[in-house]
């Protein structure tokens, strides 16, 4: 049994002992050993474990992002493969999290549920558009770091690694030091997922003594509605774009990727799946080496049309069920920092949560939201991944037809 399946297994029993154990708690004889066990012990693991995400934010976002505009050979140069896979990739993202909010609020998942803030948090008044685009340059990229303004951090790590590229630096020493990074970064989400479970354990023990049984309701509501929208993005999204800008028929890639989802299901990564993914798109739906070799990789950096319809429904979903009230300047947030957040998003088990936190703070909402949602964020990390690398195959056949480098009698025999 492979280890990733070994860890849904350890986070689905968490969930299910945590509900139990918090639920427990409510009854006699355990009742009067509550305000120890959930207040006191089960409430610090669950916030040691909300600090320790918070935590890994910034530096993976930064290195991740400066490794993945870095990848680019010259930024000067590049193809007009290159140029078109990049906009597609964007120009997707953008189009998922707008149906993920568009849906979260036609279906007013959170609304009525009226949980409790803590007494310390104060709600921020979202910022304006211009406020937000003018807020992405940095008088002082330091600062940026020191209060973790994440869309200035975003904006600098791409002029970073764009002027580094320009400068011809990547065979220097600098590129190494930040490949090490890259690699130091990726060994803390892994210590950050084996907590996970216990992280898991104490979140649901406690929220499952704080709500009362009527309110997970609320819960399955924010559940059902990202499948859904992963559902229709997957189809309509993908489907269109395929017909409108490929000139091609749908079915044919979608009946060929399915292998491919499930691995990436199986995995939780993007970037595991990436030698499976290069397999399947290049000799089962024929898309040239020359694209595929360029855009799977790069799409597993960038590309993260799951993660941004889970942090799209997620905000709106924290928002109502704190009757926090979010404006068209905040939507227009979401949708921008969701986007930029994709891009240094690694491809890896359990990252949406980790960049949900700057989503999240762009808007005003609180970041102990999050507790509300991360003990069933594993199945739908599975399902969100397997959309993620859907999109990377279906912009790369784009792009090769396009480019005249699909081989259609392999698409469609």
């Amino acid at each position: 049994m492979r280890p990733d399946l070994k860890f849904t297994k350890k986070i689905l029993m968490a969930i299910v002992i945590g509900f139990a154990f918090g639920a427990a708690m409510k009854f006699p004889p355990l009742k009067g050993f509550e305000s120890f066990v959930i207040y006191s012990l089960i409430d610090f693991i669950a916030q040691m474990f909300i600090i320790f995400m918070k935590m890994l934010v910034i530096p993976i976002v930064f290195v991740s992002l400066v490794c993945g505009v870095m990848s680019i050979d010259n930024i000067k140069t590049l193809s007009r493969i290159g140029t078109k896979t990049l906009l597609l990739y964007l120009f997707s993202t953008a189009i998922a999290i707008t149906l993920a909010i568009f849906f979260a609020k036609l279906f007013h998942i959170g609304v009525g549920a009226n949980f409790p803030l803590k007494e310390s948090f104060e709600i921020a008044s979202p910022a304006s558009t211009k406020s937000v685009l003018l807020g992405l340059l940095p008088k002082n990229p330091f600062a940026a770091f020191s209060e973790g303004n994440m869309l200035q951090i975003l904006f600098f790590a791409i002029i970073f690694a764009v002027a580094m590229n320009m400068a011809q630096k990547k065979s220097s020493g600098v590129f190494d030091i930040f490949k090490g990074l890259n690699a130091i970064n990726f060994q803390l989400i892994y210590m950050l997922m084996a907590i996970t479970p216990y992280g898991v354990f104490a979140l649901i023990a406690k929220l499952s003594h704080q709500l009362a049984f009527a309110d997970f309701k609320y819960l399955l509501a924010y559940f059902f509605t990202v499948i859904f929208v992963l559902i229709v993005h997957v189809l309509l999204t993908n489907g269109l774009l395929l017909v409108l800008l490929g000139r091609i028929k749908p079915w044919p890639f979608f009946k060929k990727i399915v292998p491919t989802m499930l691995f990436s299901f199986s995995t939780s990564s993007s970037n595991a799946s990436i030698p499976v993914t290069l397999r399947n798109v290049e000799e089962v739906i024929g898309v040239d080496n020359q694209v595929a070799s360029f855009g799977i990789p790069l799409g597993a950096t960038i590309n993260m049309d799951g993660t941004a319809i889970m942090q799209g429904v997620a905000t709106i979903f924290i928002a109502n069920v704190y009757n926090i009230h979010l404006g068209l300047p905040a939507f227009l947030m979401v949708i921008l920092t969701a986007t930029l957040a994709s891009i240094g998003t690694a491809g890896i088990p359990g990252i949406g949560l980790i960049t949900l936190a700057l989503v999240l703070k762009q808007v005003g909402l609180p970041v102990e939201g999050i507790a509300l949602i991360i003990g069933i964020d594993r199945i739908l990390d599975m399902i969100r991944t397997a959309v993620n690398v859907t999109g990377d195959a279906s912009i790369c056949t784009i792009v090769a037809k396009t480019e005249n480098k699909l081989d259609l009698d392999t698409y469609y025999q």
